[in-house]
């Protein structure tokens, strides 16, 4: 375990949703958390969050799809804060559409934001790592990393090439042996604000598809993964346990459910919000959105699946106790 207390802790996408819920939980341990997003409201209000709860927070705007914003935010880090211990991306963005109604710009500009964006993010941590040879890197995947679904096609694309980055990557860390690791935390859906700022061309409100969990629950995971990187990756909810095994078992099944269930299970009867969208421009420029969507009444906030996952060594070792016991149990009334 590497306890984050005093250590500098990098968090991209940090001013909503699942990024202000991990910046939050770090203030909680003491770090030294630096922000890292473009709407200044949000940055604001979240290093605020991290100082009521015990830590520093310092932003620094950048653009996460520009590579030389984040890497002059990285320089600036670390001259203004101290060495990298942690890096975490979580910054994204998506357009909920059929890929048919979906224009090059916006994939282009998705693509840029939600994969590049790591792909930068992860970059600079590693050059500043590498001299010291020591670090950790954080990527906050999904379900959706091995399942795709419909009206999703940008953000799945994204996500799948975060998983293939992030195994070739980790294997390049592995030949050289020099200290540094990058794991994977795989989320289900979440109670995020990126149901109404994220850019929807559908008749109907976006939500995510049920069971939902609060961004509380992804936080933990992510912190938990940043204190314990050598396991490859970790997965948050039963239902992206479910949902990774099936696919493994039945993929073309789980096609033709998703196909039926897909478009949907996405949506509610409300009408979509009008005129907000983190495309292009910050959502959160002048109005802050905190860590919660707009589905508290409706999001769980544990996972059991997640408490056995970072405790599964001593599940594990109890299960094969209880068994001896009652083998041994068993045997005695036989005699």
């Amino acid at each position: 375990m590497a306890p984050l207390r005093g250590r500098v802790v990098v968090v991209t996408g940090a001013s909503g949703g699942v990024g202000r819920a991990v910046v939050r939980m770090l203030g909680r341990q003491g770090a030294k958390v630096a922000l890292i997003a473009r709407g200044t409201t949000g940055l604001g209000a979240a290093a605020v969050d991290v100082g009521v709860e015990g830590g520093t927070g310092q932003v620094f705007e950048a653009d996460i799809a520009d590579y030389d914003q984040v890497r002059r935010a990285g320089e600036r880090i670390e001259a203004e804060m101290g060495p990298i211990s942690v890096w975490i991306n979580t910054a994204f963005s998506s357009v909920f559409s059929k890929f048919t109604e979906i224009s090059p710009e916006e994939y282009t500009r998705t693509t840029a934001v939600t994969y590049l964006g790591y792909v930068w993010g992860t970059k600079v941590a590693l050059d500043l790592m590498r001299p010291r040879g020591t670090g950790t890197i954080v990527q906050t995947g999904s379900a959706l990393s091995y399942r795709g679904i419909p009206l999703q096609s940008a953000y799945c694309g994204a996500k799948h090439a975060i998983k293939g980055f992030t195994e070739s990557l980790r294997t390049e860390l592995l030949a050289d042996g020099n200290g540094i690791h990058v794991t994977l935390v795989q989320l289900p859906a979440v109670n995020t604000p990126q149901f109404d700022w994220v850019l929807s061309k559908l008749r109907r409100h976006p939500q995510p598809v049920p069971p939902i969990y609060q961004p509380e629950v992804a936080a933990r995971a992510i912190v938990y993964a940043a204190e314990h990187p050598e396991r490859k990756e970790y997965w948050v909810g039963a239902s992206t346990a479910a949902t990774l095994l099936a696919q493994r078992v039945a993929p073309a099944l789980v096609d033709r459910y998703v196909a039926r269930t897909g478009v949907r299970s996405q949506q509610t009867d409300e009408k979509p919000p009008s005129g907000v969208s983190n495309l292009w421009q910050p959502a959160d420029e002048a109005e802050d959105y905190g860590a919660h969507g707009s589905f508290d009444d409706r999001s769980h906030a544990h996972s059991p699946q997640l408490w056995l996952s970072q405790h599964r060594g001593p599940v594990l070792l109890a299960l094969a106790g209880g068994t001896a016991a009652a083998f041994a149990a068993l045997r005695r009334r036989n005699r």
